[in-house]
């Protein structure tokens, strides 16, 4: 590795235990998890890469119609919707079984018994997203936001989720040792929440549909949901992890913790009523829904406040870590997204940005900023530990990161900023509404610009992963790497 690497990173040794058997009790961990776990990294980078091509496409045909136009396969409808669920299921849940399963398996101190099975079950999931995916671009689309992967499609997630979910339950049930880490709280709960919020919403308005508004409402208590208990529990399980590893320092309050892991538990679950604002849905249940939105303001301040007493005087480390980089700027963008998503659910606000681009920024700036973000960051402190090298290239990690930062924020900024100005023209009985749409057109050639950056972020991150994967398997046979650094965080 090239001196590059220690102004990046001082730190990337695999193990950090001065203790011998700590050190073989976690590589035995990290053998028996290793095959299932790249193979889940693996698929979530080549979802990545697909739903990447996807997003450009749909981002240039927002303000380019006529862009692929002869392609019925390629509409605007299909593209957007084939983009959404291969990041969601593909993506985004295939990172959460590598990395998610891999820190339950280090915290419980537990070996993966029946990996075959396992490994079985991640095949299945993604031959379920495939058939689902492209059933999506073949025009076999549900039409309900979030659930759009054909009926014949679910059967078989739902199988495999059960098969890797229940590997989760059962390493915690048969953990060594009786402390709980704050980790462990949030993936436990969310491999609980997230076939709850997925069967609930498949059986009410996929299987059996519920009559009339009811669709409306379970709509959008499952799409709020699967952020904010799936995808967030387990972003932040990876943050409670790393910061602790790299800094080699506890979290600085427990009780805090605790605050903020039940607050979110019980508010979250309410908060997604109020995209029903001005819906013919009962005004009690919108209410509701508002307050829960405001209330989410204590666990994302604990949360915040948390995380940012553990790293305060070690900034400089924070910045030389490449896994930091990445899981403290998701950690920031936790906190901002979630005090924007706050002030949308109150109606004087909502009547701007309902119905406009700011709600789509809001949500990449939850998806991307954040929960991939801070995913990025758990594969790169996973992937030396199982592999048991470093990581090739310091460039092409900067690279990464400079692109995938730079990228999201512009394209949070232009989707705010023009989906502000959008809804307060579309409220303006005195513009033309084709205006409108038409003043639109900059901000939404700058979300392509921003696309375009992220992508290049996408193939430095792959290269670099398949890089050292191959060279991992080229060097295994024959020799044990030579680790370049020390760590001075423990295990």
């Amino acid at each position: 590795m090239s001196n590059e690497s220690h102004r990046i990173s001082p730190s990337t040794n695999p193990y950090s235990s001065e203790d011998g058997s700590v050190r073989a009790e976690l590589s035995a961990i990290d053998a028996s998890i290793r095959t299932a776990a790249l193979f889940f990294v693996v698929s979530a980078i080549g979802w990545l890469m697909i739903g990447t091509v996807l997003a450009l496409m749909a981002a240039f045909k927002s303000h380019d119609p006529d862009f692929l136009g002869a392609y019925e396969w390629l509409t605007f409808g299909r593209v957007r919707s084939a983009h959404l669920n291969a990041m969601a299921f593909g993506w985004a849940n295939n990172v959460i079984f590598a990395v998610g399963l891999w820190i339950m398996a280090r915290l419980c101190r537990s070996t993966v018994d029946h990996k075959g099975i396992l490994l079985i079950a991640g095949i299945s999931w993604n031959i379920g997203v495939t058939i689902g995916v492209l059933g999506i671009l073949r025009g076999e689309i549900t039409s309900v936001e979030w659930l759009e992967i054909p009926q014949y499609a679910t059967p078989m997630l739902a199988l495999s989720y059960a098969l890797i979910g229940v590997w989760g339950v059962m390493a915690f049930r048969f953990r060594k040792g009786d402390h709980v880490y704050v980790s462990q709280w949030y993936i436990l709960a969310a491999l609980f929440w997230f076939p709850w919020l997925y069967i609930v919403a498949q059986a009410m308005i996929i299987w059996f549909p519920a009559r009339g508004v009811v669709q409306a409402v379970v709509n959008w208590w499952f799409a709020h949901n699967v952020l904010g208990l799936w995808l967030t529990p387990m972003a932040l399980a990876t943050v409670y992890y790393v910061i602790p590893k790299v800094l080699g320092r506890p979290i600085h309050s427990y009780y805090l913790s605790v605050l903020g892991f039940w607050s979110l538990a019980i508010f979250y679950n309410w908060a997604g009523m109020h995209h029903l604002i001005g819906g013919p849905v009962p005004v009690w249940l919108v209410s509701a829904g508002i307050v829960a939105s405001v209330m989410m303001v204590i666990p994302v301040i604990v949360v915040g406040l948390n995380h940012h007493m553990t790293v305060v005087g070690r900034h400089r480390e924070v910045w030389r870590s490449p896994t930091l980089r990445f899981a403290v700027f998701g950690a920031i963008s936790y906190t901002i997204t979630s005090l924007i998503g706050s002030s949308m659910a109150l109606r004087s606000v909502n009547e701007v940005t309902h119905f406009t681009h700011f709600t789509v920024g809001h949500a990449h700036q939850g998806v991307y900023a954040f929960f991939t973000m801070v995913m990025f960051g758990g594969v790169y402190y996973m992937m030396p530990r199982l592999l048991k090298r470093e990581w090739p290239s310091a460039g092409l990690i900067s690279l990464h990161f400079w692109a995938a930062s730079i990228g999201i924020t512009i394209m949070i900024v232009a989707l705010h900023v023009g989906g502000w100005i959008q809804g307060l023209q579309m409220n303006n009985s005195e513009i033309p509404f084709i205006e409108t749409v038409e003043n639109t057109v900059p901000w939404l050639k700058a979300r392509s610009v921003s696309g375009l950056l992220l992508t290049v972020g996408h193939v430095a991150f792959a290269i670099n992963f398949f890089w050292m994967l191959f060279a991992a398997g080229a060097v295994r046979s024959r020799q044990e790497p030579t680790l370049l650094t020390k760590e001075r965080k423990p295990v």
